[in-house]
Protein backbone atom coordinates (compact mmCIF):
# COMPACT_ATOMS: atom_id res chain seq x y z
CA UNK A 1 0.00 0.00 0.00
CA UNK A 2 1.30 3.56 -0.97
CA UNK A 3 1.96 5.63 2.23
CA UNK A 4 -0.37 8.41 1.26
CA UNK A 5 -2.95 5.95 0.88
CA UNK A 6 -2.04 4.68 4.39
CA UNK A 7 -2.88 8.40 5.17
CA UNK A 8 -5.69 8.76 4.19
CA UNK A 9 -7.28 5.99 5.49
CA UNK A 10 -5.55 6.97 9.13
CA UNK A 11 -7.28 10.49 8.67
CA UNK A 12 -10.59 8.73 7.62
CA UNK A 13 -10.61 6.29 10.47
CA UNK A 14 -9.95 8.63 12.76
CA UNK A 15 -11.78 11.76 12.95
CA UNK A 16 -10.39 13.68 16.21
CA UNK A 17 -6.69 13.40 14.54
CA UNK A 18 -8.26 14.89 11.42
CA UNK A 19 -9.40 17.80 13.24
CA UNK A 20 -6.18 18.52 15.00
CA UNK A 21 -4.39 17.83 11.89
CA UNK A 22 -6.76 20.72 10.43
CA UNK A 23 -6.48 23.03 13.21
CA UNK A 24 -2.77 22.85 13.75
CA UNK A 25 -2.25 23.63 9.77
CA UNK A 26 -4.54 26.33 10.49
CA UNK A 27 -3.02 27.76 13.81
CA UNK A 28 0.72 27.39 11.88
CA UNK A 29 -1.06 30.03 9.26
CA UNK A 30 -2.18 32.11 12.10
CA UNK A 31 1.39 32.18 13.15
CA UNK A 32 3.08 32.84 9.50
CA UNK A 33 0.52 35.79 9.05
CA UNK A 34 0.99 37.51 12.46
CA UNK A 35 4.39 37.27 12.21
CA UNK A 36 4.16 39.46 8.33
CA UNK A 37 1.87 41.61 9.56
CA UNK A 38 4.56 44.39 10.60
CA UNK A 39 7.07 44.01 7.81
CA UNK A 40 4.34 43.71 5.41
CA UNK A 41 3.01 47.14 6.80
CA UNK A 42 6.18 48.80 6.19
CA UNK A 43 7.14 47.45 3.20
CA UNK A 44 3.14 49.11 1.50
CA UNK A 45 3.74 51.92 3.13
CA UNK A 46 7.37 52.86 2.45
CA UNK A 47 8.07 50.90 -0.51
CA UNK A 48 5.09 50.57 -2.64
CA UNK A 49 3.64 54.22 -1.40
CA UNK A 50 6.86 55.64 -1.22
CA UNK A 51 5.20 57.75 1.67
CA UNK A 52 8.13 59.06 3.73
CA UNK A 53 8.83 57.25 7.13
CA UNK A 54 9.10 60.50 9.19
CA UNK A 55 5.79 62.26 7.68
CA UNK A 56 2.78 62.27 9.33
CA UNK A 57 0.30 60.23 6.92
CA UNK A 58 3.58 57.56 6.71
CA UNK A 59 3.00 56.84 10.37
CA UNK A 60 -1.02 56.84 10.16
CA UNK A 61 -0.85 54.38 6.95
CA UNK A 62 1.73 52.09 8.57
CA UNK A 63 0.04 52.22 11.57
CA UNK A 64 -3.23 51.11 9.96
CA UNK A 65 -1.95 48.43 7.57
CA UNK A 66 -0.68 46.90 10.63
CA UNK A 67 -3.30 47.19 13.62
CA UNK A 68 -6.08 46.30 11.84
CA UNK A 69 -5.14 42.66 10.61
CA UNK A 70 -3.70 42.76 13.69
CA UNK A 71 -6.42 42.67 15.85
CA UNK A 72 -8.85 40.71 13.66
CA UNK A 73 -6.55 37.83 13.96
CA UNK A 74 -6.20 37.99 18.14
CA UNK A 75 -10.23 38.50 17.52
CA UNK A 76 -10.57 35.37 15.67
CA UNK A 77 -7.78 33.42 17.39
CA UNK A 78 -9.01 34.32 21.02
CA UNK A 79 -12.68 33.68 20.38
CA UNK A 80 -11.91 30.16 18.85
CA UNK A 81 -9.53 29.17 21.60
CA UNK A 82 -12.19 30.42 24.52
CA UNK A 83 -14.85 28.64 22.80
CA UNK A 84 -12.93 25.24 22.67
CA UNK A 85 -11.75 25.44 26.38
CA UNK A 86 -15.55 26.37 27.25
CA UNK A 87 -16.54 23.35 25.45
CA UNK A 88 -14.89 21.29 28.63
CA UNK A 89 -17.12 23.68 31.15
CA UNK A 90 -20.21 24.82 31.68
CA UNK A 91 -21.82 28.38 31.57
CA UNK A 92 -22.38 27.98 34.98
CA UNK A 93 -19.10 26.88 35.87
CA UNK A 94 -17.09 29.54 34.34
CA UNK A 95 -19.39 31.62 35.63
CA UNK A 96 -18.29 30.61 39.43
CA UNK A 97 -14.74 30.36 38.48
CA UNK A 98 -14.20 33.98 37.41
CA UNK A 99 -17.30 35.27 39.42
CA UNK A 100 -16.49 34.21 43.02
CA UNK A 101 -18.41 33.41 45.89
CA UNK A 102 -17.58 37.13 47.32
CA UNK A 103 -18.02 40.05 45.54
CA UNK A 104 -14.51 41.16 44.11
CA UNK A 105 -12.61 38.18 44.26
CA UNK A 106 -13.22 37.55 40.76
CA UNK A 107 -12.03 40.86 39.76
CA UNK A 108 -9.14 40.11 41.71
CA UNK A 109 -8.63 37.49 39.53
CA UNK A 110 -9.63 38.99 36.26
CA UNK A 111 -7.53 42.17 37.00
CA UNK A 112 -4.91 39.63 37.96
CA UNK A 113 -5.30 38.19 34.25
CA UNK A 114 -5.04 41.46 32.76
CA UNK A 115 -2.12 42.69 34.29
CA UNK A 116 -0.07 39.73 32.80
CA UNK A 117 -1.80 39.75 29.37
CA UNK A 118 0.62 41.75 27.13
CA UNK A 119 -2.54 43.57 25.01
CA UNK A 120 -3.34 46.82 24.35
CA UNK A 121 -7.17 47.99 24.76
CA UNK A 122 -8.10 47.59 21.37
CA UNK A 123 -5.75 44.10 21.41
CA UNK A 124 -7.86 43.35 24.93
CA UNK A 125 -11.37 43.43 23.40
CA UNK A 126 -11.72 40.09 21.42
CA UNK A 127 -10.62 38.19 25.22
CA UNK A 128 -13.08 40.77 26.33
CA UNK A 129 -15.71 39.47 23.88
CA UNK A 130 -14.93 36.31 25.09
CA UNK A 131 -15.62 36.40 28.66
CA UNK A 132 -18.98 38.24 27.93
CA UNK A 133 -19.73 35.37 25.24
CA UNK A 134 -18.58 32.64 28.02
CA UNK A 135 -21.16 34.18 30.55
CA UNK A 136 -19.00 35.41 33.19
CA UNK A 137 -20.23 38.40 35.12
CA UNK A 138 -19.90 41.77 33.28
CA UNK A 139 -18.04 43.56 35.83
CA UNK A 140 -15.61 40.47 36.04
CA UNK A 141 -15.13 41.15 32.40
CA UNK A 142 -14.59 45.06 32.69
CA UNK A 143 -12.05 44.33 35.49
CA UNK A 144 -10.07 42.45 32.60
CA UNK A 145 -10.52 44.83 30.23
CA UNK A 146 -9.40 47.72 32.16
CA UNK A 147 -6.31 46.13 33.62
CA UNK A 148 -4.77 44.50 30.12
CA UNK A 149 -4.11 47.94 28.84
CA UNK A 150 -3.32 49.82 32.20
CA UNK A 151 -0.90 47.54 33.35
CA UNK A 152 1.57 47.06 31.04
CA UNK A 153 5.17 45.18 31.98
CA UNK A 154 6.96 47.07 29.86
CA UNK A 155 5.94 50.73 30.73
CA UNK A 156 6.82 48.60 34.81
CA UNK A 157 10.04 48.64 33.64
CA UNK A 158 10.25 51.61 31.96
CA UNK A 159 9.03 53.43 34.92
CA UNK A 160 11.10 51.30 37.21
CA UNK A 161 14.36 52.63 35.20
CA UNK A 162 13.10 55.96 34.83
CA UNK A 163 11.87 56.94 38.34
CA UNK A 164 12.64 53.83 40.61
CA UNK A 165 10.63 51.40 42.36
CA UNK A 166 8.84 53.18 44.46
CA UNK A 167 6.67 54.68 41.65
CA UNK A 168 6.44 51.73 39.66
CA UNK A 169 5.01 50.09 42.19
CA UNK A 170 2.37 52.63 43.00
CA UNK A 171 1.93 52.67 39.25
CA UNK A 172 1.15 48.87 39.42
CA UNK A 173 -1.13 49.04 42.95
CA UNK A 174 -3.25 51.91 41.44
CA UNK A 175 -3.75 50.27 38.00
CA UNK A 176 -5.04 47.20 39.64
CA UNK A 177 -7.08 48.93 42.44
CA UNK A 178 -9.22 50.85 39.36
CA UNK A 179 -9.59 47.77 37.71
CA UNK A 180 -11.20 45.98 40.47
CA UNK A 181 -13.11 49.07 42.13
CA UNK A 182 -14.72 50.53 38.45
CA UNK A 183 -15.08 46.67 37.54
CA UNK A 184 -16.99 46.34 41.33
CA UNK A 185 -18.70 49.56 40.38
CA UNK A 186 -20.24 48.30 36.79
CA UNK A 187 -20.79 44.33 38.33
CA UNK A 188 -23.26 46.19 40.94
CA UNK A 189 -24.60 48.77 38.33
CA UNK A 190 -26.42 45.28 36.59
CA UNK A 191 -26.23 46.92 33.30
CA UNK A 192 -26.16 43.61 31.24
CA UNK A 193 -29.48 44.89 29.66
CA UNK A 194 -26.85 47.01 27.77
CA UNK A 195 -24.92 44.50 26.08
CA UNK A 196 -26.12 43.67 22.81
CA UNK A 197 -28.74 40.66 21.87
CA UNK A 198 -26.42 38.59 19.73
CA UNK A 199 -23.46 37.98 22.57
CA UNK A 200 -26.29 36.37 24.58
CA UNK A 201 -27.76 34.18 21.63
CA UNK A 202 -24.28 33.03 20.66
CA UNK A 203 -23.84 31.94 24.43
CA UNK A 204 -27.75 30.59 24.92
CA UNK A 205 -26.61 28.85 21.85
CA UNK A 206 -23.77 27.00 23.22
CA UNK A 207 -26.08 26.19 26.67
CA UNK A 208 -25.48 26.07 29.90
CA UNK A 209 -25.05 21.90 29.96
CA UNK A 210 -21.79 20.42 28.78
CA UNK A 211 -21.89 16.74 27.92
CA UNK A 212 -19.05 14.41 28.82
CA UNK A 213 -18.23 13.30 25.75
CA UNK A 214 -17.66 15.56 22.82
CA UNK A 215 -16.20 15.19 19.92
CA UNK A 216 -12.79 16.72 19.27
CA UNK A 217 -14.16 17.75 15.56
CA UNK A 218 -17.65 19.11 17.48
CA UNK A 219 -15.88 21.17 19.52
CA UNK A 220 -13.80 22.74 16.68
CA UNK A 221 -16.37 23.35 14.29
CA UNK A 222 -18.59 25.03 17.04
CA UNK A 223 -14.98 27.47 18.21
CA UNK A 224 -15.15 27.78 14.32
CA UNK A 225 -18.82 28.74 13.85
CA UNK A 226 -19.02 30.91 16.79
CA UNK A 227 -15.53 32.91 15.64
CA UNK A 228 -17.02 33.53 12.18
CA UNK A 229 -20.29 34.73 14.00
CA UNK A 230 -18.74 37.40 16.25
CA UNK A 231 -15.79 38.24 13.43
CA UNK A 232 -18.54 38.65 10.48
CA UNK A 233 -20.40 41.19 13.29
CA UNK A 234 -16.99 43.30 14.41
CA UNK A 235 -14.89 43.52 11.81
CA UNK A 236 -16.15 46.70 10.35
CA UNK A 237 -16.05 48.39 13.62
CA UNK A 238 -12.38 47.48 14.19
CA UNK A 239 -11.34 49.21 11.01
CA UNK A 240 -12.99 52.43 11.63
CA UNK A 241 -11.92 52.36 15.10
CA UNK A 242 -8.19 51.69 14.01
CA UNK A 243 -8.85 54.47 11.16
CA UNK A 244 -8.95 56.73 13.72
CA UNK A 245 -6.98 55.69 16.01
CA UNK A 246 -4.43 55.53 13.18
CA UNK A 247 -4.99 59.55 12.04
CA UNK A 248 -4.81 60.33 15.72
CA UNK A 249 -0.97 58.43 15.83
CA UNK A 250 0.32 59.78 13.68
CA UNK A 251 -1.08 64.06 13.29
CA UNK A 252 -1.16 64.53 17.33
CA UNK A 253 2.39 66.34 17.94
CA UNK A 254 3.79 65.14 21.41
CA UNK A 255 5.27 68.82 21.83
CA UNK A 256 1.80 70.27 21.58
CA UNK A 257 0.72 67.53 24.85
CA UNK A 258 3.63 68.68 26.42
CA UNK A 259 2.85 72.44 26.46
CA UNK A 260 -0.70 71.57 28.18
CA UNK A 261 0.05 69.32 30.52
CA UNK A 262 3.32 70.85 31.28
CA UNK A 263 1.45 73.13 33.74
CA UNK A 264 0.91 72.55 37.55
CA UNK A 265 -2.39 73.89 37.77
CA UNK A 266 -5.23 72.58 39.23
CA UNK A 267 -6.92 71.76 36.67
CA UNK A 268 -4.12 69.78 34.88
CA UNK A 269 -5.38 66.06 35.68
CA UNK A 270 -8.86 66.44 34.46
CA UNK A 271 -7.07 68.02 31.08
CA UNK A 272 -4.73 65.29 31.35
CA UNK A 273 -7.70 62.28 31.19
CA UNK A 274 -9.82 64.40 28.89
CA UNK A 275 -7.04 64.73 26.31
CA UNK A 276 -5.72 61.07 26.75
CA UNK A 277 -9.87 59.31 25.79
CA UNK A 278 -9.16 59.85 21.98
CA UNK A 279 -5.31 59.20 21.54
CA UNK A 280 -4.33 55.58 20.54
CA UNK A 281 -1.56 53.77 22.06
CA UNK A 282 -0.07 51.23 24.08
CA UNK A 283 1.68 52.08 27.56
CA UNK A 284 4.72 51.34 26.04
CA UNK A 285 4.16 53.73 22.93
CA UNK A 286 3.06 56.43 25.19
CA UNK A 287 6.50 56.44 27.04
CA UNK A 288 8.12 59.24 25.11
CA UNK A 289 5.17 61.72 25.69
CA UNK A 290 5.51 60.67 29.04
CA UNK A 291 9.42 62.03 29.67
CA UNK A 292 8.53 64.97 27.76
CA UNK A 293 5.86 66.15 30.26
CA UNK A 294 7.90 65.09 33.30
CA UNK A 295 10.77 67.22 31.59
CA UNK A 296 8.11 70.62 30.94
CA UNK A 297 7.98 70.13 35.03
CA UNK A 298 4.21 68.27 34.87
CA UNK A 299 3.18 66.69 37.82
CA UNK A 300 3.93 62.78 37.98
CA UNK A 301 0.25 62.30 39.27
CA UNK A 302 -0.93 64.51 36.09
CA UNK A 303 1.75 62.23 33.75
CA UNK A 304 0.24 58.75 34.96
CA UNK A 305 -3.52 59.70 34.77
CA UNK A 306 -2.64 61.62 31.01
CA UNK A 307 -0.86 57.40 30.81
CA UNK A 308 -3.69 55.60 32.06
CA UNK A 309 -6.36 57.54 30.06
CA UNK A 310 -4.31 57.45 26.74
CA UNK A 311 -3.70 53.09 27.14
CA UNK A 312 -7.72 52.78 29.31
CA UNK A 313 -9.84 54.69 27.50
CA UNK A 314 -8.95 55.02 23.53
CA UNK A 315 -11.75 55.67 21.17
CA UNK A 316 -11.00 53.17 18.87
CA UNK A 317 -11.58 50.55 22.11
CA UNK A 318 -14.87 52.40 22.12
CA UNK A 319 -15.98 52.24 18.48
CA UNK A 320 -15.00 48.39 18.53
CA UNK A 321 -17.04 47.92 22.15
CA UNK A 322 -20.09 49.53 20.03
CA UNK A 323 -20.69 46.35 18.53
CA UNK A 324 -21.54 44.35 21.78
CA UNK A 325 -22.30 47.00 24.12
CA UNK A 326 -25.09 49.68 24.06
CA UNK A 327 -24.30 53.24 24.40
CA UNK A 328 -25.25 53.70 28.16
CA UNK A 329 -22.91 50.78 29.49
CA UNK A 330 -19.85 51.94 27.32
CA UNK A 331 -21.02 55.75 29.08
CA UNK A 332 -21.02 54.42 32.30
CA UNK A 333 -17.71 52.60 31.88
CA UNK A 334 -16.18 55.73 30.07
CA UNK A 335 -17.32 58.05 33.59
CA UNK A 336 -16.63 55.21 35.95
CA UNK A 337 -12.77 54.80 34.84
CA UNK A 338 -12.34 58.61 33.75
CA UNK A 339 -13.40 60.05 37.50
CA UNK A 340 -11.30 56.32 38.88
CA UNK A 341 -8.22 57.80 37.02
CA UNK A 342 -8.74 61.48 37.71
CA UNK A 343 -9.07 61.25 41.42
CA UNK A 344 -5.69 58.66 41.42
CA UNK A 345 -3.93 61.55 39.32
CA UNK A 346 -4.64 63.65 42.12
CA UNK A 347 -3.67 61.47 44.90
CA UNK A 348 -0.19 60.88 43.20
CA UNK A 349 0.55 64.52 43.17
CA UNK A 350 -0.51 64.92 46.86
CA UNK A 351 1.30 62.23 48.00
CA UNK A 352 4.96 62.54 45.61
Amino acid sequence: MQPHSTSRSLLREHPALRAFLGVGICALLWIAAYNVIQPLADGITYDVLRLPRSSHLGEAVAFFLYDVPKIILLLGGMIFLITVLRSFVSVERTRSLLGGKREGVGNLLAAGLGVVTPFCSCSAVPLFIGFVEAGIPLGVTFSFLIAAPLVNEVALVMLLGMFGWKIAGLYLLSGLTIAIAAGVVIGRLKLERFVEEFVWTIQAGHGGHVPEQVAWSDRFEAAWLSTRAIVSKVWLYVIVGIAIGAGIHGYVPESALADILGSQAWWSVPAAVGLGIPLYSNAAGIMPIVSALMEKGAALGTVLAFMMAVVGLSLPEMIILRRVLKVPLIAVFIVTLAIAITLTGYLFNIIL
